[in-house]
Order: C-alpha cells, then sequence, then structure tokens
C-alpha cells in the first residue's frame, strides 16, 4: 500500500519553500525535506504569492492510501520578515541569538484550549515534531543563505475548520482547526499506532483534568448508550475502538485507579474468551463463546445447534431468552469479562464492565458498575 506524508511533513516543506523565495528572490516548484523516518519527501509547490516582504505557498495534503480526513488539502506557509521580535511571544521558539523564528498556526489550525495535549494552552495546535521539523528547514535555508535577521512562519490550512469537525479536536478542546500532526513525517495505511496515539492523547487528557476514573467504549453505540441510558457526558468518556486491552495497559501506565469498559454484547462477548482487540480479522468467536455460555446454563443440544447457525450475537441472544436463561446467561458471560479484564489490569486499577445491545438494551453489568458511573459523573458536575 502507498504511504503518505503527515500534515507536519507538508508544513515544513512549505515552509522551506516559502523561506527560500523570500530570502533568495528566487520562485520554487518543489522542494525537498527529509522526514524523521529518514525518507525524502518532494512534494510539488502550489499556489505561490510573493512580494518584497511575504511570501505564502501550499503543498498538497497527500495520506497515501490511509482514509485520512486531510487528505488534498492545502496546507500553507506564510513566511515574512519578522521586524517585531514580539510579534508571537506565545511562540517565541528562539534558535540562536543571531536568528530567530516565530512560529505560530494561522486561519484553519487549530488553538489550544485544554491541558494535558502535547502544546500549552493557548498556543495552536502545532505538535512538537512538526515544529522542530519546520525550524529545522527553515533554518537550514536561513543558514545557506546567510540570513542573520528573524523570520515569522504562519502555518494554516484554509479547509481546517471544515474537516477539524470529522476529528477528535473539539472533544480534546482544541478549537478552529485541525492538528498539525506527525511524528514520523509519514502515513502509514490503516496505521493502528495512529489510533492508539489518539487513544493516548485523550487519555493523557483526562487525567491532565483531575480524573482518577475513567469510562472507555469500543464505539459510538456505548457511547451513545452511556448518553441516553445514564445520561453521562460523552466529553468524560474515551473510545478505545477495538483496542481494549491497549488501552487498559495505557490507562495503567498513565495512573487511573478506576475504569469503567461499555460495550456492545457483540464486541464485549469477545472479551469473556480473554480476546482484548476485538477486530474480527483477529478473532470472530462471538456465536462460540455464545453457546458455550449457554452450555454450562444448561440449555438443550437442540437450541445450542440452533444458536451456533447464528450470524448476529443479538439473534443468539433471542434463543438464549427463548429457553428462560438470560439471567444465569449473562451473570456467567459478566463473570468471565471481569475475570479477564482483571487479568489485563494486573491490580494496577478496579475495573467493572456493563454491557448492552442496540436490540435489548442493558444486558449485565458488574457488581460496582453503576456506583463507578456515579461517582465519575460526580466528578463531570463538579467540574
Amino acid at each position: 500500500m502507498r504511504i503518505g506524508f503527515t500534515t507536519g511533513s507538508c508544513s515544513a516543506a512549505a515552509a522551506k519553500a516559502a523561506a527560500y523565495m523570500l530570502l533568495s528572490g528566487k520562485e520554487k516548484r518543489e522542494i525537498s525535506i527529509q522526514t524523521p523516518k529518514g525518507l525524502e519527501f518532494h512534494p510539488e509547490i502550489l499556489d505561490i504569492h510573493r512580494t518584497e516582504k511575504e511570501v505564502r505557498c501550499a503543498v498538497r495534503k497527500d495520506g497515501g492510501d490511509d482514509p485520512d480526513v486531510t487528505s488534498g488539502a492545502l496546507i500553507y506557509a506564510t513566511v515574512r520578515y519578522a521586524e517585531d521580535e514580539k510579534e508571537n511571544p506565545l511562540e517565541d521558539l528562539e534558535q540562536s541569538e543571531e536568528c530567530r523564528i516565530f512560529l505560530d498556526g494561522g486561519e484553519g489550525v487549530g488553538r489550544v484550549t485544554k491541558p494535558g495535549l502535547d502544546q500549552s494552552v493557548g498556543n495552536a495546535a502545532i505538535n512538537s515534531v512538526p515544529r522542530q521539523m519546520i525550524l529545522e528547514e527553515v533554518q537550514e535555508v536561513m543558514d545557506v543563505l546567510d540570513y542573520k535577521g528573524a523570520l515569522s512562519v504562519i502555518i494554516s490550512v484554509p479547509e481546517g475548520a471544515e474537516i477539524a469537525e470529522k476529528t477528535f479536536n473539539p472533544r480534546l478542546g482544541i478549537v478552529g482547526g485541525i492538528s498539525i500532526l506527525g511524528t514520523s513525517g509519514v502515513v502509514e495505511p490503516m496505521s493502528m499506532q495512529a489510533l492508539l496515539d489518539t487513544i493516548q492523547v485523550e487519555l493523557r487528557q483526562k487525567k491532565a483534568l483531575g480524573m482518577e476514573s475513567i469510562v472507555i467504549a469500543p464505539g459510538n453505540y456505548g457511547l451513545d448508550f452511556m448518553r441516553d441510558l445514564y445520561a453521562y457526558d460523552l466529553d468524560l468518556a474515551v473510545k478505545c475502538s477495538n483496542y481494549i486491552g491497549e488501552t487498559l495497559d495505557r490507562i495503567g501506565d498513565l495512573g487511573f485507579k478506576k475504569v469503567l469498559l461499555c460495550g456492545h454484547i457483540g464486541k464485549l462477548i469477545k472479551v469473556s474468551g480473554g480476546i482484548m482487540n476485538t477486530h474480527s480479522k483477529e478473532a470472530d468467536c462471538r456465536i462460540e463463546l455464545m453457546v458455550n455460555a449457554g452450555l454450562k446454563c444448561g440449555m438443550p443440544l437442540d437450541a445450542l445447534q440452533e444458536m451456533q447457525e447464528c450470524i448476529s450475537t443479538d439473534a443468539a441472544y433471542e434463543i438464549v431468552k427463548r429457553e428462560g436463561v438470560a439471567k444465569e446467561f449473562m451473570e456467567m458471560v459478566m463473570e468471565k469479562i471481569q475475570y479477564y479484564l482483571k487479568k489485563r489490569a494486573a491490580d494496577r486499577f478496579e475495573i467493572e464492565c456493563i454491557v448492552f445491545s442496540n436490540e435489548f438494551g442493558l444486558m449485565g453489568k458488574t457488581a460496582g458498575a453503576e456506583d463507578l458511573l456515579n461517582e465519575i459523573k460526580q466528578f463531570g458536575m463538579e467540574r
């Protein structure tokens, strides 16, 4: 699959090209930068606007074969002579006594409003690695052309505010646009690491806000269920996708004390078998685990065989209900789920669980689930 390049790489390339054109007076239609991963990036330079004191140009974001919402967006850099050294005191990134580079975000680049993120509150959401990339590329041009003054670099994404609505930024308290991201400079298709990095950011932010207990859910259905049944503030929850085990590991590393996992039976039945990555490509034994639980509840062979042919957990559970063993069935399932969750937690934190389905609503919960939920809701009301 074809790799792409991050918004950080695009910003650094655009800034380098703009700095070169401003200081040399020559137009630049393509540029080359080295990404932290060691791969060279050779983008075309687009939409060039030049004056004596300022150059603005863009690089088009190419996410490769990754379904990246920023793909196709133009990432702009505006570089101008910084006549006022206090132009952007919050973003003052001094390189040396002789040379200064002031970096900030413009239109369509978000601004941080909550603690716990890569950047401090008030800063443009240009993360640390992209910042360093931009500074190094602009500094290289300044050195080559022997420029000893100060430059201002503004990164902007005209479509950024609209794109940001499709990202986690609104929930993270990043307002006004997208984040300029990337640790390797490249986008690897369908990156598991990218999802885990996003989960890590959300967890770290919740910890910075003072939360000691956290609600996690594999998907939007779980979050909606918490909101609709328990009037739960979704800003206090983290979506963990299929990576339940990896998320629990990060929760332990960050020092949370209590965790409530809420999810659909179709996902969490897998946890009753010790499966902590619930993606179907990793394991799809939902019906088998339900049949096993039904067997332990004494369901007759013909009902178990009927369950085995089901293609959905709701259909299988309908048979459980028909046989009159739903209570015992879910107690057994919840006991197994909590066993494996506690095993993964390894005494680093307490963990409870709620299981539901869209058709049947609340199906099962561990003994301390609602008490923990009320505790977390109380935190939200006191914020």
